[in-house]
């Protein structure tokens, strides 16, 4: 019996644009997506024992990122490849460097697509502790690690972005086993899931996105928690009550604008974790979190993004 054929729809772009890119293509049926950023071969590089695969011809990205969409072969496709086309050109307007900006699309086997995007997940060792998994590869546990088992190939979230490093980080150092922590725009599920694995008391992700939701819940079933719950709705809109902690790993825009009211789910010496942020924009977000009664407790950052932990100040 043939292989069914899909379509891979290329983009060019930056290292800057890989998340608001992704971000583009869950937006429409896309069926699986492989990155090749060259901040993460430089990644790999200084960290080569974090990493079971590399591909050589992956040096060939001297700067910038090529990301690559699987899609079925339907009436569709032409109305999500001139979406893709459309949002791509349009993130100048976000203050993203979309880099060359290119959009291509090409057709290819189910075997081959399924081959490209998988051969670039492999088991990594995201924090001190955390290891992200994909659950077609095998993982030896050592000393105290903690393993989160994901299925990376339908929502934003895989644990190889800086972003999504530093928020892992962030969790493992103020997560507290009476934790309550609330997962702002969760994606994969990933933040949440680390969360729960590092026995919060309770975690909750959110996010907008029906196919996120429906990818988290699905990464959730692969891990043996009880203590995490997954919802679809606005930001802070279906969450009741207050958290130890609540993390957003979204992008600036979208944290200034959650700054002016996140303070009502924070506990008192509870913590707002946010990422997303590029460095050129880390400035803006201390300076509305300062004037939102917020202390900035640490700023790390890793490549051109950076992570906000902040605590609000006792009235």
């Amino acid at each position: 019996m043939p292989s069914k054929e899909w379509i891979e729809v290329t983009i060019i772009t930056s290292s800057e644009a890989v998340e608001p890119v992704s971000g583009i293509l869950y937006n429409t049926g896309v069926q699986g997506i492989a990155i090749q950023d060259s901040q993460d071969i430089e990644f790999k590089k200084k960290n080569p024992g974090d990493w079971d695969y590399f591909d050589e011809k992956l040096l060939n990205i001297k700067s910038g990122a090529v990301i690559k969409g699987y899609y079925k072969n339907d009436e569709k496709f032409d109305t999500y490849f001139k979406y893709i086309e459309k949002s791509v050109k349009n993130l100048h307007n976000f203050d993203i460097d979309e880099g060359e900006g290119i959009v291509t699309s090409n057709k290819v086997n189910e075997e081959d697509w399924e081959n490209n995007w998988k051969k670039y997940y492999k088991p990594t060792k995201v924090g001190e502790r955390v290891v992200v998994k994909p659950l077609w590869e095998k993982y030896k546990v050592e000393n105290d690690e903690i393993v989160v088992e994901l299925d990376p190939g339908m929502a934003f979230g895989t644990g190889t972005h800086e972003t999504t490093r530093m928020c892992i980080k962030a969790l493992e150092k103020y997560v507290k086993e009476d934790s309550i922590v609330f997962d702002i725009g969760t994606g994969s599920g990933i933040l949440s899931i680390s969360a729960a694995k590092l026995k919060a008391k309770k975690a909750i992700g959110v996010d907008l996105d029906p196919v996120a939701v429906d990818s988290a819940k699905k990464n959730v079933s692969y891990n043996d928690i009880d203590n995490i719950e997954i919802l679809h709705g606005n930001l802070m809109d279906v969450v009741d009550g207050e958290a130890d902690i609540v993390i957003a790993n979204i992008i600036a825009d979208v944290i200034i604008m959650l700054s002016e009211d996140v303070g009502r789910f924070i506990k008192d010496n509870g913590y707002f974790i946010s990422s997303g942020i590029l460095v050129e924009r880390k400035d803006e977000v201390i300076k509305k979190l300062t004037e939102c009664n917020f202390e900035i407790i640490e700023v790390n950052v890793d490549g051109e993004w950076c992570c906000i932990v902040a605590k609000e100040r006792k009235k």
